[in-house]
């Protein structure tokens, strides 16, 4: 009897978690992974922070040791890129030339780096993967100037890691605040004024034109003038990888496709993490999510929904960012109109934003109060009550705003 194969297309969280998964969940195939990547599945979060601090260059840190593949039958064909897939046949074609039909398969084919229309040259950098972080770390070495084209999350972390360098920093953001399409305006401010009390020079409501490079430095030119950079890192965020999905005709919106158990249009074959545009059952639509927390647990859902398992993936999506001293954190999604509450200090910058609709809570943004987003996360999808006066009063531990479970007498006993 032919062994069965399951194949996943990538390299990152999701493709790791999943292989993981298959083999915690009782599959005894083959599992192959096909990553174009040179190093086993890596954590991705360092890249814009610990990994720029190094005066050395750092080993990754991996998600599982090499040892792990061997003991667990998994095989890693690295640096081999998967070129096409023919859902008849269940064969993916591979840049080595080989073919390798399939049982089931995952495309976990992530994101890369969006890149910007004449912003190009010698000094222009992007960062996704751990070469970009390397050639980054030793390029900041060297420079003293550095603009940072972008103010979200790769843009704010590494502009932090640069400042604690001694660089000196420029961020060009198209909005009025930091980070905004994650925090809203208010919030974003915040985190604003953290920066500019770092010394980060700040170019807001800006679109950048074009960067000049010369044998030097680069000029960069925005709508609001022109600054000079030693050193220029696009940070205007990703672009899923859905090249390999939509030419075999899988359904695209944004990302590949999936009902809740990972599924897409194709039978037999998955899609997980990044580039996955994942319907949602609480939240009631498809969601494409790019948070390491979210891409791990995704995977683990896939692998056991394509082992049989009609699991539903409802995670809530939580994520973090460290930016100098401060911690950041959030869990769970708003609409507008959710009511927002804040429980602490902002002018402290210990705080915690809860959003409310109905009086439940439906997203949390923290900054250095990381327990009360832990607690939040396991309220989101169950029974609770939340109101303003009771988000407000901090002697109320936060558990209490979820229904006491009563104890019967003979637990009582």
């Amino acid at each position: 009897m032919t062994r069965q194969r399951y194949v996943i297309v990538g390299g990152g969280v999701a493709a790791a978690s999943a292989a993981a998964g298959l083999r915690s969940h009782g599959f005894d195939g083959e599992v192959v992974m096909v990553s174009d990547d040179p190093v086993l599945p890596y954590e991705r979060p360092p890249l814009s922070k610990q990994v720029l601090a190094q005066p050395t260059q750092p080993e990754p840190t991996y998600l599982k040791p090499e040892s792990w593949y061997a003991d667990n039958d998994v095989t890693a064909m690295l640096k081999v890129r998967a070129t096409a897939f023919d859902p008849r046949a269940r064969t993916v074609e591979l840049s080595t030339g080989e073919s390798l039909r399939y049982s089931g398969l995952l495309l976990a084919t992530g994101v890369r780096a969006r890149t910007l229309p004449g912003v190009e040259g010698e000094h222009v950098l992007t960062l996704r993967s751990l070469a970009d972080a390397s050639l980054l770390r030793r390029r900041l070495a060297a420079a003293q100037k550095i603009v940072v084209l972008g103010g979200g999350f790769i843009g704010c972390e590494v502009a932090a890691s640069a400042v604690a360098l001694g660089k000196r920093v420029t961020i060009v953001e198209r909005t009025a605040s930091l980070m905004e399409a994650a925090l809203g305006p208010a919030l974003g401010e915040v985190l604003t004024d953290v920066h500019r009390a770092a010394g980060v020079q700040l170019v807001l409501r800006s679109v950048v034109q074009q960067v000049t490079d010369t044998a030097s430095h680069a000029v960069v030119h925005t709508t609001r003038g022109v600054v000079e950079a030693d050193l220029v890192l696009i940070g205007a965020g990703t672009v899923p990888n859905t090249e390999l999905a939509g030419a075999a005709g899988l359904d695209l919106d944004g990302g590949v496709v999936t009902d809740e158990y990972s599924r897409t249009s194709v039978p037999g074959v998955y899609a997980a993490g990044d580039v996955a545009s994942i319907y949602h059952p609480y939240y009631g639509k498809r969601l494409r999510v790019e948070h390491h927390d979210t891409a791990m647990h995704h995977g683990i859902s896939a692998a056991k929904n394509m082992l049989g398992t009609a699991e539903p993936f409802r995670e809530p999506h939580w994520f973090w960012s460290d930016q100098y001293s401060h911690t950041l954190h959030q869990v769970g999604r708003a609409e507008p109109g959710d009511e927002l509450v804040v429980r602490g200090s902002m002018d402290d910058l210990s705080f915690s934003a809860f959003y409310l609709r109905d009086s439940r809570i439906t997203k949390v943004i923290s900054l250095n109060r990381p327990k009360d987003v832990l607690v939040a996360r396991r309220l989101l999808f169950s029974e609770h009550t939340a109101t303003k006066d009771l988000l407000l009063d901090e002697s109320l531990p936060l558990n209490r705003l979820a229904p006491r479970r009563s104890t019967s007498r003979a637990e009582a006993s």
